[in-house]
């Protein structure tokens, strides 16, 4: 049966929701025959929240055998309401509810959803996703298959929004071209920068927008480090660590859709922040992060944000040769970078002037989150 719980009262920071009892206390849904718990954090996107509950009641797995967990960490009345509502839906599986302390990052919500699971096996996913029919299946069958597996990794795919496909909704939801058998529809057209990024979630080795764990695991390494307060590289963490317990598999055909959601002007720009993170990863696992995520810092970043301001302090010096040298230099680092971007994007001229923009920005912006980050963390990070 679903049921929705009532947060025990407006006070409570981290309030479970699942089915009620006679006394009005929160009580946990039976756990007899689940399989599987799937555990989705939602940060005030109420209708991309339904569309992916929407995806989980068409799963091909008996909605007997596994439950849902929202985890709300934005404390968004409206997405309480869309759970309710998908909770009440006939055939639905048990559908449960938390508040986690808000605005404290998608690690908080996902170890609130996995401690609060049932089943032994846990199941990852995102608000913006869009499970394909048989994910659950596909990826229960494989960790059956493999009991020594402590975790897998499904597969991502990023349908294209380029060609005003997904992702041209506004008011943050998605206007998505369906196919026939339910799959967004792909398309050719060159992405976007943005849309570019989106798309490396398809070639990455683990993301928890499509995993699966076992929660005996979990709870032996104490799941996500809950210092990754951003949706970066808490994932890559949880995967480093998963695999120090034993192997992590991957699961080709357990496959969740990634619409490119929209953005506004300069996401580049805002996306630098989440650098700061890279140095938490780097004092956590620095050879794993030299060898598999970044083998060498961005020299040519430090270079542009040392020569700009060397260039400025020459001229007024009077060294104008020279500060016109280092400029030169710092904009052709800049051209440079500009190109690289270019290299697979759009040439659509106003995403051209966006990238050319952004570039002159970029260096700055994430050599400062960079340095930063490896302060907090004390940590010889660059």
């Amino acid at each position: 049966m679903s049921a929705v719980l009532p947060e025990r009262g407006a006070a409570a920071a981290d309030a479970l929701v699942g089915v009620a009892s006679p006394d009005g206390l929160a009580t946990p849904t039976a756990t007899a025959t689940l399989d599987l718990s799937v555990v989705m954090p939602t940060y005030r996107r109420p209708d991309l929240l339904a569309r992916c509950l929407g995806a989980l009641l068409a799963q091909t797995l008996p909605a007997d055998r596994f439950e849902v967990i929202v985890v709300d960490d934005g404390q968004e009345d409206r997405c309480r309401e869309q759970v309710e509502r998908v909770a009440a839906t006939p055939g639905a599986p048990a559908i449960r509810y938390l508040r986690a302390a808000s605005g404290r990052g998608p690690a908080v919500a996902r170890n609130a959803g996995w401690r609060a699971a049932t089943a032994p096996l846990v199941a990852f996913t995102d608000d913006d996703t869009l499970p394909d029919p048989s994910w659950l299946a596909r990826g229960l069958a494989a960790m059956q298959a493999h009991p020594d597996w402590v975790a897998a990794a499904g597969q991502v795919r990023v349908p294209s929004a380029s060609a005003g496909g997904i992702g041209t909704a506004t008011d943050g939801d998605i206007d998505s071209d369906i196919g026939r058998d339910g799959v967004p529809a792909r398309r050719d057209a060159r992405p976007t920068d943005h849309e570019l990024m989106t798309r490396g979630l398809e070639t990455s080795e683990f993301v928890t927008a499509n995993a699966f764990a076992r929660r005996e695991v979990l709870a032996r390494i104490d799941g996500f480090d809950e210092r990754f307060l951003r949706a970066w590289r808490e994932d890559s963490d949880l995967q480093f660590r998963l695999q120090a317990q034993g192997p992590v598999g991957r699961v080709a055909d357990a496959l969740v859709w990634h619409p490119v959601r929209p953005e506004r002007w300069g996401v580049s720009l805002r996306q630098q922040r989440n650098v700061y993170f890279d140095a938490l990863l780097y004092r956590k696992h620095p050879g794993i992060y030299r060898s598999r995520i970044r083998r060498v810092p961005p020299w040519d970043y430090y270079a542009i944000v040392a020569m700009t301001p060397a260039a400025i302090v020459l001229a007024a010096a009077g060294q104008g040769a020279i500060a016109a040298g280092l400029l030169a230099a710092s904009a052709a680092l800049i051209l440079r970078l500009t190109a690289r971007r270019l290299r697979a994007t759009s040439r659509a001229l106003p995403h051209v002037w966006e990238m050319l923009c952004t570039s002159a920005a970029i260096p700055f912006l994430s050599v400062y989150w960079r340095l930063r980050g490896a302060w907090h963390f004390r940590t010889p990070f660059l």
